[in-house]
């Protein structure tokens, strides 16, 4: 039976808040050889704990944006049904009532598969679908689930009707009710694996997700949840899992390891905290970390207050890794104790699809692929993404026009009409292309890979340049004289392609050969310099509105308009409306690259 909200209340009252459960078999327990004489021999337990992370709604290895299996130049695969196959063999290697199966968040958003059951064909609605992401890992046996940020991507009601859906509780220790401050979701899970001739072994598990939720996701959580940080949390809950008698913690976080933010110091929370986590609060042995979309099989992290060390491992995002957590503990002096910690990763492209999983969601699989296969209009040339980062690409044109019409619309009549709209677009892919022909709903969806929605933001021309020159950080200092390579042009000091933008509506030049704060030159609108006083409307996704990426002014700008039908369909929508897609309806150059004063291109 689902373990929904009513559920979660009602263990509240036995569990302090949290889910527990027994293990169902006995397990075998290793005895070692006696030292001595009349010395007992040691017990030994081996618990295994398996972990994905960002699913973001891959079930299959199929690229929904391409029609086609999914490959890429490492030779990985994706989905669930793969993962499936790695835990099942596990499973039977090393028993299953010794293996606990756990997620670090970002599960309902991330695929057409995920867009569909949440907008198309909603579970929300009245007799409405199972999710297929809940059929799946119900299927495979999960045993518990942290929240990811982008689990609120579609609102609160829809999450709770996933979470209603899944047979695991979905943890999050520092996700509150804002009134309260109360918990929203199960803290914890813990589970009681039974060692033949010892006592039982109790694992608590602590999901944690991420603080930056209360700025992204702004618009469904105000008011309403909270967000606190993650040591804090932690250091909170862990004692109380200890005082309850778990001989094991692992963490679930929703958080990467790196200690930095992208949001800058919007929060007193930092968004990667993991390895802070572990550092600084006693009583963790293990933590499966989520959020970066990194690969870690094992790092090692000194608690400061214990010296013991705890194990991370992170998983690469989309099912493409397993982690696995070797944990090997002794019985001795009437208590269990951890003796070692071990990951590592096992990668989907060593199995193939388990043919349960692929059994049990080929409907669903067929009714996406069918719906991003429409066809809305004709394109008059191929547009392409793969020079967008360095070059005003038409494609990204697109975008930034069809956020302008959007806005214009729904500002007319209104105190805010008179004033000039722009608007703001980063180039997410570097392989997106609408051929020239006929264009379909996963052309247009390929093109805009989030499930962002529209804002209207007023700033002033001097803050514009502002944001601009933030913007132009993301190009690497470039000399004059030196060779440009566009392969290391882009992504100083690490910052992604999504948190870099255009905006449309202003002429303008990026000098790379210039120190980062002073490289936005012949700023113009309408063909005069900028007026530093002039009010502008800025048509900005979600994302960026609500502060992510860091991005100067425009989360403490005014908000004059907003709205909850995704970029993407109204995209698709304008496609649809003009039936044909010419550049010469949107196409301008409004920025270059120059290095002291001249062209790179």
């Amino acid at each position: 039976m689902p373990l929904n909200r009513r559920t979660f209340l009602q263990k509240s009252a036995v569990t302090g808040a949290g889910v527990a459960v027994a293990g169902a078999a006995a397990a075998p327990a290793a005895e070692a050889a006696p030292a001595g004489g009349r010395r007992k021999p040691v017990k030994r337990y081996a618990l295994t704990v398996l972990g994905t992370t960002d699913l973001h709604g891959h079930v299959f290895n199929w690229d929904y944006f391409k029609d086609a299996e999914y490959t890429d130049a490492q030779g990985n695969a994706q989905g669930l049904a793969r993962i499936s196959t790695l835990v099942n063999a596990i499973r039977r290697e090393r028993g299953r009532e010794n293996t606990l199966l756990l997620d670090a968040g970002d599960t309902i958003q991330g695929t057409p598969l995920t867009y569909y059951y949440a907008k198309v064909d909603p579970i929300t609605a009245k007799g409405g679908p199972v999710h297929p992401m809940a059929q799946a890992m119900n299927a495979i046996g999960y045993d518990a689930v942290a929240l990811g940020n982008h689990e609120f991507n579609y609102g609160i009601e829809t999450l709770r009707k996933f979470e209603e859906q899944c047979r695991f509780p979905l943890l999050g220790a520092n996700a509150l009710h804002a009134r309260t401050l109360k918990p929203a979701f199960p803290p914890y899970f813990m589970k009681t694996f039974r060692v033949k001739g010892a006592p039982p072994v109790k694992v608590a598990v602590l999901g944690l997700t991420n603080p930056g939720i209360a700025i992204w996701d702004k618009a469904y959580v105000q008011g309403k949840l909270t967000f606190p940080g993650l040591e804090e949390q932690a250091a909170k809950w862990v004692p109380r899992l200890r005082s309850m008698g778990a001989d094991v913690v692992v963490v679930s976080a929703h958080s990467g390891s790196s200690g930095t933010s992208s949001y800058g110091d919007q929060l007193p929370y930092v968004e990667n905290s993991a390895a802070l986590v572990a550092q600084k609060v006693p009583g963790i042995d293990a933590i499966l970390v989520g959020h970066a979309h990194v690969e870690i099989p094992e790092l090692k992290v000194v608690n400061e207050k214990t010296g013991r060390t705890v194990v991370l491992s992170e998983p690469l995002a989309f099912a493409e890794r397993l982690s696995v957590f070797d944990i090997g503990l002794t019985f001795e002096r009437g208590r269990w104790s951890v003796e070692s910690v071990a990951s590592s990763v096992r990668n989907t492209n060593t199995v193939a699809d388990d043919p349960r999983i692929t059994r049990l969601l080929k409907d669903e699989h067929a009714k996406v692929v069918a719906y991003v296969n429409q066809v809305v209009g004709t394109a008059t040339q191929t547009l392409t993404t793969v020079d967008a980062r360095y070059k005003d690409a038409p494609i990204i044109d697109l975008i930034t026009r069809v956020q302008e019409d959007v806005v214009r619309a729904a500002l007319a009549g209104t105190e805010f009409a008179a004033l000039p709209v722009i608007a703001q677009a980063s180039p997410f892919s570097r392989t997106s292309e609408i051929p020239a022909g006929e264009v379909t709903i996963r052309d247009l969806s390929g093109l805009y890979v989030y499930d962002n929605t529209l804002v209207a933001k007023v700033l002033t021309g001097a803050q514009l340049r502002a944001y601009l020159e933030y913007s132009a950080e993301y190009f690497v200092r470039t000399a004059a004289d030196a060779p440009v390579d566009v392969a290391k042009l882009t992504n100083a000091n690490n910052r992604p392609d999504y948190n870099y933008d255009y905006v449309s509506g202003l002429s303008y030049d990026i000098d790379v050969a210039q120190a980062p704060g002073s490289r936005i030159r012949n700023l113009t609108y309408g063909g005069v310099p900028l007026d530093d006083a002039r009010e502008f409307v800025l048509a900005v996704n979600n994302y960026r509105a609500n502060g992510g990426g860091a991005f100067p002014h425009v989360a403490s700008a005014r908000e004059v308009w907003s709205e909850s039908t995704e970029i993407r369909t109204r995209i698709a929508e304008w496609v649809t409306a003009k039936g044909v897609l010419d550049p010469e309806d949107f196409a301008s150059v409004d920025w270059r690259l120059t290095r002291d004063g001249v062209p790179v291109f």
